[in-house]
């Protein structure tokens, strides 16, 4: 992102790592949440989750707000020099999808219920300023759109949850050891 800033040479910051998996647990959850909730017959309890699926839709766009300035100054280790360059091009294209759409999921959601003239109260204290006019059309034209965001999500997170296993198990490189530093890295990049 920023060339003045050098890669690290040892992996990422606690800060880095600490974010990276807080995201993606609250993503993983967020989701099974969603894909719960939607099927529930209209009560308190489903207005009770969709209240809380609202709140870390904000949560987890604000959590990647900062991970995306921490990543702009911190700078990640550089891949495997031996990395094919399609498996290069595809982390890199895999990451900056995964960054929008930590961004595009939480908005669409959003736009989706002040369109659909819901209201989102961040913790049931903040109340958040509709993004939009009271629009029923338009407000069933963004659930699908964020009902399409969250799956492309979910797959784009399934892919790169797989690559990082396969870079593991199969090409015995330290990729999964530098988000996961338990696992230990050898001198040479290889694990341990």
């Amino acid at each position: 992102m920023n060339s003045a800033i050098p890669h690290s040479q040892t992996g990422y910051t606690h800060t880095a790592i600490g974010l990276h998996w807080l995201i993606g647990i609250a993503i993983v959850g967020t989701f099974a949440l969603g894909l719960y909730m939607h099927e529930l017959p209209l009560s308190p309890q489903k207005l009770k989750l969709y209240s809380w699926h609202k709140w870390a839709g904000v949560t987890i766009f604000l959590f990647a707000l900062l991970r995306l300035t921490w990543r702009v100054s911190h700078r990640p280790p550089a891949l495997p020099a031996g990395m094919p360059g399609w498996q290069r091009s595809a982390a890199e294209a895999t990451h900056v999808l995964l960054y929008l759409l930590m961004f595009a999921v939480p908005l669409s959601g959003w736009l989706m219920s002040s369109a659909k003239g819901f209201p989102t109260v961040w913790f049931g204290v903040l109340p958040l300023p509709d993004l939009l006019q009271k629009d029923t059309d338009l407000g069933d034209l963004l659930q699908q759109m964020h009902k399409l965001l969250n799956f492309t999500l979910a797959g784009l997170v399934a892919t790169h949850a797989g690559a990082a296993l396969k870079h593991h198990f199969l090409d015995r490189d330290e990729i999964l050891a530098r988000m996961l530093p338990f696992l230990g890295r050898s001198k040479n990049g290889e694990r341990k």
